[in-house]
């Protein structure tokens, strides 16, 4: 029994991901010193459901996000689940985001320590124009660096605007923007502590811009599958050890401008204070499939199978692709960055050229849809990975696709 999508409108898109990574599978899942814990929570702003909360505005999320910031959990990541760029009316669950919680397992050690649990905080900052442009954008990383400077660290934002085919405001992310809009705002989400209590690592953190280049193709406006070289992108920042922790791109095409083949924006790295080692890292392209009102498929197994190996994720990126499976549900495709320090600076860090040998993940006999869950009898989720198929070599890094 195959556990891939079935029938989706590209046959090359029927896989439920892409894995690519700078390490070979053995050393994905060579433990270390931390393991991490995640809860995803889906939230709606349209009305509550089953398995989703119910919130008016996305600045409401501090208050909604509290109990699990007592239980030593923060946000990692927040993003919307659907994308309705470029087509003609807005798709169901439109208002649908996910908040990605994490917290180190705790231990004796990190029992005690006050700078564990942090505060979320939320600012909402007006905008010039109706969309946002590649000046905007590095106006923006200028001014969350000015709010680093008192201490905070930058979690990510998402975009509001007033839609005037809904009442109240439809809160959207700042990877594209919808429909018909007025007020541009900007909710930027940070983490303060109290005195005394931030670690070190967190006072006066920078933030920087880096490329963001994609290949794609579309059906009229609408973009049907896109490509890009994640591990060329990313890797000369992951080896001065800054981690990626959000992305703009400018998915739209204003009217009466040729459709381009290729799309751009920013990626957002952090800079610590201190001097962290390089990162390894992982990048999933994953199908996240909604069957009915809830989400059915996505990367929350594979993310909690990485967990154990010490993987954080720091950054989601949403994008417009759409696709439907012979049950009719509605099937998006994600981006997904995860980062681990490297373990041997000497011979494992990041190097300059990166090599791509890349495979389709295939589906797995008796597997749930998409990837199976870490233990529990299922294979592991890394299991497609082939052993041995990749020899480290001076002066590359390795890009191994599951």
């Amino acid at each position: 029994m195959g556990c891939g999508l079935r029938k989706l409108e590209d046959p090359e898109d029927s896989s439920p991901g892409k894995i690519y990574s700078t390490l070979k599978r053995p050393q994905v899942e060579t433990r270390t010193d931390t393991v991490y814990e995640y809860v995803l929570l889906d939230f709606s702003l349209e009305g509550s459901r089953p398995t989703v909360q119910y919130v008016a505005s996305l600045s409401e999320l501090p208050q909604a996000l509290q109990p699990y910031y007592t239980q030593g959990y923060v946000l990692a990541a927040l993003h919307p689940i659907i994308l309705s760029v470029g087509r003609t009316r807005s798709l169901p669950f439109s208002l649908l985001y996910r908040a990605i919680m994490v917290r180190p397992r705790p231990s004796k050690q990190t029992a005690s320590l006050c700078h564990s649990v942090p505060m979320l905080r939320v600012e909402e900052w007006p905008l010039p124009g109706d969309s946002l442009t590649g000046d905007t954008v590095r106006a923006l990383i200028d001014r969350v660096n000015s709010s680093a400077r008192g201490g905070v660290r930058f979690i990510g934002s998402v975009l509001q605007q007033e839609n005037t085919h809904s009442p109240g405001q439809i809160l959207c992310s700042p990877h594209h923007a919808p429909f018909i809009s007025v007020y541009l705002r900007l909710l930027v989400f940070f983490h303060s502590w109290a005195p005394g209590c931030a670690p070190l690592d967190s006072l006066a953190c920078q933030y920087h811009q880096g490329a963001l280049s994609m290949r794609v193709s579309r059906k009229g406006q609408v973009v049907s599958s896109l490509e890009a070289d994640w591990l060329e992108l990313t890797a000369a920042y992951y080896r001065k050890g800054w981690s990626l922790v959000d992305s703009f791109v400018y998915w739209d095409t204003p009217k009466g401008e040729p459709v381009p083949r290729s799309l751009e924006g920013l990626f957002v790295y952090e800079e610590r204070s201190t001097s962290p080692p390089a990162n390894d890292t992982i990048v999933v392209e994953q199908w996240t499939v909604i069957e009915g009102s809830n989400v059915k498929t996505d990367y929350g197994p594979l993310l909690h199978t990485l967990a154990e190996f010490g993987w954080l994720l720091t950054c989601v990126l949403p994008t417009p692709i759409i696709r439907h499976d012979s049950d009719g549900n509605l099937a998006t495709k994600q981006v997904v960055f995860l980062q681990r320090p490297v373990r041997n600076q000497a011979a494992g860090h990041l190097r300059n050229q990166v090599r791509g040998d890349s495979h389709e993940l295939s589906p797995t006999a008796g597997g749930i849809v998409g990837f199976p869950v870490f233990g529990g009898g299922y294979p592991s989720a890394l299991s497609h990975l082939e052993e041995g198929g990749f020899e480290q070599e001076e002066g590359k890094a390795e890009v191994t696709c599951m």
